[in-house]
C-alpha cells in the first residue's frame, strides 16, 4: 500500500534541491512516516533546522518550521521548547552543523537532557557549503580543504551524544530506509534528549573525490561497513574491526530538563507569595 507522503509535504516547495543519489530525501521520508505513525499534528509539531543540505528539509514539510543560522539550529530549538513546553520539537542537520559549528549547542542539549529529538544526516563532509571536511571526514578522506587526504580523527557522534549525557542514542543508515521511522518513532516517543543519527551518502562533493563511482556504490558501502547491534552481539572484536553497529544504542531514564526548570520556578513564587 502507498504511503501519501504529499499530505506532509509544504505546496510548491518540490522539486527539492538535493542531488541524483543524496540520501536526505530517504531520512525526510523516514521522518514523515514517524511523525504519521505517531499522529503528531501538523500545528503541534515543530521542525528546526539550521544551514546545510540536510537543514533544507524543513522547508519542504507542512508543519511549523524554522529554518535559523549555521549551527544554532539546536540553540533555536530549545528557545521553542522552553516557550512552549508541550510542542514536540524536532531538529535536523547535518554533520558539519550539528558537530563543528554547532558542537557545543549540541553537547549542552545533551547535558540538559532537554526533550527533544536531534536527527543528525551524517555524510561525512560539508556538501552544501563547498566540501570542505567535517568532524566526521574518515582519516584520509578527500575535501576541498584537505586535498591530499584528512589528517584528523573523525568524531563518533552517538559517543559524543552519550558521552555528553543524551538518554536516547540511535544510529541508522539510508540504505537500511525502513529502520529511520522506527529509530524515530522510539526517539520521539522517548522523554528526554533524543540523538538519532544517520549514516548518509553524498555522491557530488564527498562521493567524486573520493573516487566512488556511483550513487549506488556509496549506498552499497553503507550496507556493507554497517552491523547491527543485535547481530553484533554475536560476533568477534576481529569480526567487527571497521564495522559501524547501527540501531538502538543507548537508552535511560532521567529528569527532563524544562520540567525540573519548572519546578524551580513555581519553588521561587512559593516563596514571594
Amino acid at each position: 500500500m502507498a504511503f501519501d507522503y504529499e499530505k506532509y509535504i509544504r505546496p510548491g516547495k518540490l522539486p527539492h534541491i538535493w542531488c541524483p543519489g543524496c540520501g536526505h530525501g530517504i531520512v525526510m521520508k523516514g521522518l514523515i512516516r514517524a511523525i504519521d505513525t505517531l499522529g503528531l499534528e501538523k500545528n503541534s509539531t515543530a521542525i528546526v533546522s539550521g544551514i546545510g543540505c540536510a537543514s533544507r528539509l524543513p522547508g519542504y514539510l507542512d508543519f511549523c518550521t524554522l529554518h535559523t543560522t549555521h549551527g544554532r539550529g539546536m540553540a533555536f530549538a530549545t528557545g521553542i521548547k522552553f516557550a512552549r513546553p508541550e510542542l514536540q520539537v524536532i531538529c535536523v542537520g547535518g554533520d558539519g552543523d550539528g558537530v563543528a559549528i554547532g558542537g557545543n549547542h549540541f553537547i549542552h542539549a545533551c547535558r540538559r537532557n532537554i526533550d527533544m529529538t536531534y536527527l543528525i544526516m551524517n555524510n561525512n563532509i560539508y556538501g552544501m557549503t563547498g566540501g570542505q571536511f567535517s568532524p566526521t571526514t574518515p582519516m584520509g578522506a578527500r575535501a576541498s580543504t584537505t586535498p591530499y587526504g584528512n589528517p584528523d580523527p573523525p568524531f563518533d557522534i552517538a559517543k559524543l551524544a552519550i558521552g555528553a549525557g543524551a538518554t536516547f542514542v540511535a544510529r541508522g543508515t539510508a540504505y537500511h530506509a525502513s529502520q529511520i521511522d522506527k529509530l524515530l518513532v522510539e526517539a520521539i516517543r522517548h522523554k528526554g534528549f533524543s540523538v538519532v543519527e544517520i549514516l548518509d551518502s553524498c555522491p557530488t562533493t564527498y562521493g567524486r573525490r573520493n573516487k566512488f563511482r556511483s550513487a549506488v556504490e556509496m549506498m552499497n558501502n553503507l550496507k556493507e561497513s554497517t552491523v547491527s547491534i543485535k547481530a553484533a552481539e554475536n560476533m568477534s572484536p576481529e569480526q567487527l574491526q571497521g564495522k559501524v553497529i547501527t540501531g538502538l544504542l543507548y537508552k535511560e531514564n532521567k529528569p527532563e530538563y524544562i520540567a525540573e526548570y519548572q519546578k524551580i520556578i513555581d519553588d521561587a513564587q512559593e516563596i514571594y507569595r
